[in-house]
């Protein structure tokens, strides 16, 4: 963990950033016109300075500029996660790796599509040696998603079971990871016939929605218990079959919705003594989003948590911004990355 940050010893620094700019909305991904600006930029006075080494591109920023997010302001520079080093701010963080990520960066107010990104101090967390830039800045929004739905339904614990509904999508592995780092039993829900394609520090029994019972299924794995936490990382398809898997007391986590009016049993909830929590990581500042990242780290650090592989195929120049976007338009389930420079 990096002290914390002590007062700048000179003014703040200036440097010319290359910036992928997004005038307006688009009305679709295709339609989508990112261009290469060079802007003058520097901190604040609470602020550093990084030169960005790589940055993700997340569904949520394709959804923000093509007009599905209304607080967007326009024009601005997309993105919300990063890693790269402080160039600019307290002395003793000058020359640190870190990395972050944020709810209001790339949203409302200029984010991490650049060279050089301006940000609270205490938002940056230090990136663990062994992890590569692009490896670093493809862990933000899903593994700080998930595990603000555990903070906020209560950690999973030893001897409990989680089951992960979308369990093969970025934000359900990264539940997947820390449910097994806490040592609970994980129980993973697909569309259709594939293996769990991430790492788990424990088996991960997969359900096949498309031929299977999930609720009955979850019971039978149980003993008749049901799940502990539902993390539903899809919404309302799986939300009846969530809402049956839950054990008394048990909680559902729920980040993403197609259709937002689902039917909802008021008597199967109370007399179940069930939790619903809402996740909208959109709404962490910096900040919090940085304290958030600060208590996965000893998971990266140790080797329980890992971050997601990154394809050669699916790293991109500031340039390729557009095909960059396009890709996770089209629901890739690579792990997107915009890289400035080589990284070195």
């Amino acid at each position: 963990m990096m002290p914390a940050p002590q007062k700048p010893d000179g003014p703040p620094v200036a440097v010319e950033a290359r910036c992928v700019r997004l005038p307006a909305k688009a009305d679709d991904p295709a339609s989508l016109a990112p261009a290469v600006e060079r802007r003058t930029l520097s901190r604040a006075a609470n602020e550093v300075l990084i030169e960005i080494k790589a940055a993700a591109v997340n569904p949520s920023d394709v959804k923000a500029a093509t007009g599905l997010m209304a607080y967007a302001v326009f024009p601005r520079t997309p993105g919300r996660d990063y890693a790269g080093i402080v160039i600019d701010g307290p002395a003793d963080l000058i020359g640190r790796e870190v990395f972050g990520s944020s709810g209001d960066l790339g949203i409302r107010r200029d984010g991490t599509h650049a060279t050089h990104l301006a940000v609270e101090a205490d938002a940056v967390v230090e990136k663990p040696k062994h992890l590569s830039w692009d490896e670093a800045a493809g862990i933000g929004v899903p593994f700080v998603t998930a595990m603000e739905g555990f903070r906020r339904a209560g950690m999973p614990n030893k001897g409990e079971t989680v089951l992960v509904m979308g369990v093969n999508g970025k934000v359900g592995q990264a539940a997947v990871q820390i449910a097994s780092w806490n040592g609970a039993r994980v129980v993973g829900v697909v569309r259709k016939n594939e293996p769990y394609e991430g790492h788990a520090n424990s088996r991960v029994e997969v359900i096949d929605a498309s031929t299977t019972d999930v609720a009955a299924r979850v019971r039978e794995l149980t003993n008749g218990k049901g799940a502990d936490i539902v993390f539903n990382t899809v919404g309302d398809p799986y939300f009846q079959a969530a809402h049956k898997s839950l054990a008394v007391r048990g909680r559902q986590i729920l980040i993403a919705a197609i259709d937002r009016i689902v039917q909802f049993d008021i008597l199967e909830f109370y007399r179940g003594q069930h939790s619903y929590v809402g996740i909208d990581t959109l709404g962490l500042s910096s900040t919090a989003t940085g304290e958030v990242l600060r208590e996965l780290g000893p998971g990266f650090v140790s080797g329980d948590l890992k971050p997601f592989p990154i394809k050669a195929s699916a790293v991109y120049s500031l340039e390729d911004a557009k095909a960059a976007f396009l890709t996770v338009a089209g629901s890739s389930r690579d792990r997107v990355i915009l890289r400035p420079a080589p990284a070195r």
